[in-house]
C-alpha cells in the first residue's frame, strides 16, 4: 500500500515558519475551509494550524544551539484517532495513507484530538469542527498542476530543502533513500502508531568547524571536497547555474527569490 509521508531534516530547519505559513495560507483558500484567527496581530494571538514550529534552545552555556522541530499531522499507519471517532469522521485512506476528515460528518465531540498522542489535532473553534494536516491532498493529485507542482505547500514553501515529500514505501523514493542513508526516525514509535513522517537525526555543531566529523555538511554530502566543483562552476553565468540547480533538484521554486 502507498503511503505517502514527510520527511524532515533537523539539521537544515533554521525556524522560519515558512512552512507555517504556506500550510495556513493554501489550506484557507482550500477544501479544508476557512481556518479561524482570533487577534492575529494582538499580543495573544491564536488559531487553528495545521503545522507549527517548536524552538528550544540545547546544550549549557556557552555551548548551546537553537534546534527547531516543526510538527504536524504524522499520518499514521495504525492512526489511534481514527477507530475512537463515533461518526466515522476521521478516516484513513487506501491509495495514499492519508489520514483525513470528513467535516460534513464531523460533529466536534474532540475524541479524535484526545486519542492523538501527537497532538496534531486542533479544532475549529469557528466552525466547531476538527481540522489537521492533510498533505495538502487537493494539491498532490491535481493533474493541472506540474510534477513539480504536486507536493505539500510547506515542501514547496521551504527556502532550505529540509522537507521531503514520497512514498515511504517506495524504497526508492527520496524519503525512503534519506531514511534509510540518513537513519530517520520516527516520533514516539513506543506508542505503536507507526507514524509515517519522519525525522532525519540532528548532528549536534562544534566549534571545530566544517570539515570536522560532527558538522553537518557531512551528513548532507556536502563537504571541503567539493570546492574544486564550486570553482569549476564559478566561471557561469548566474542565470545558467540556477538553471543547473533547479534541473538537478538541489534548489525549489520558492527559495529563487533569495538567489536573484
Amino acid at each position: 500500500m502507498t503511503q505517502m509521508a514527510l520527511v524532515i531534516d533537523l539539521n537544515v530547519c533554521v525556524g522560519c515558519h515558512a512552512c507555517v505559513t504556506s500550510c495556513k495560507e493554501w489550506n484557507t483558500s482550500g477544501e479544508s475551509g476557512s481556518l479561524a484567527d482570533f487577534n492575529p496581530y494582538d499580543a495573544d494571538p491564536s488559531g487553528t494550524f495545521f503545522n507549527r514550529v517548536q524552538s528550544f534552545e540545547a546544550g549549557s552555556f556557552p555551548d548551546t544551539e537553537m534546534i527547531h522541530f516543526p510538527k504536524s499531522c504524522l499520518h499514521c499507519e495504525d492512526p489511534p484517532c481514527v477507530p475512537v471517532c463515533p461518526t466515522g469522521a476521521s478516516y484513513k485512506r487506501k491509495e495514499d495513507g492519508l489520514v483525513l476528515v470528513d467535516f460534513d460528518r464531523c460533529i466536534g465531540c474532540k475524541y479524535c484530538a484526545w486519542a492523538c498522542p501527537y497532538g496534531a489535532r486542533e479544532i475549529d473553534e469557528e466552525r466547531k469542527e476538527m481540522t489537521k494536516c492533510t498533505l495538502c491532498v487537493d494539491r498532490i493529485h491535481d493533474e493541472n498542476l506540474s510534477e513539480r507542482d504536486r507536493q505539500p505547500a510547506c515542501v514547496l514553501a521551504c527556502p532550505t530543502s529540509a522537507r521531503l515529500f514520497g512514498d515511504i514505501h517506495d524504497p526508492d523514493s527520496v524519503v525512503s533513500r534519506a531514511i534509510r542513508e540518513r537513519g530517520g526516525y520516527q516520533l514516539m514509535p513506543e506508542w505503536n502508531t507507526r507514524p509515517a513522517n519522519h525525522y532525519l537525526p540532528r548532528v549536534p555543531t562544534t566549534s571545530t568547524g566544517c570539515g570536522s566529523e560532527a558538522c553537518s555538511c557531512k551528513s548532507t554530502g556536502s563537504t571541503m571536497d567539493d570546492s574544486a566543483d564550486d570553482a569549476a562552476q564559478s566561471s557561469a553565468s548566474p542565470d545558467s547555474q540556477l538553471e543547473a540547480q533547479l534541473e538537478r533538484g538541489e534548489v525549489r521554486l520558492a527559495s529563487i527569490a533569495t538567489r536573484i
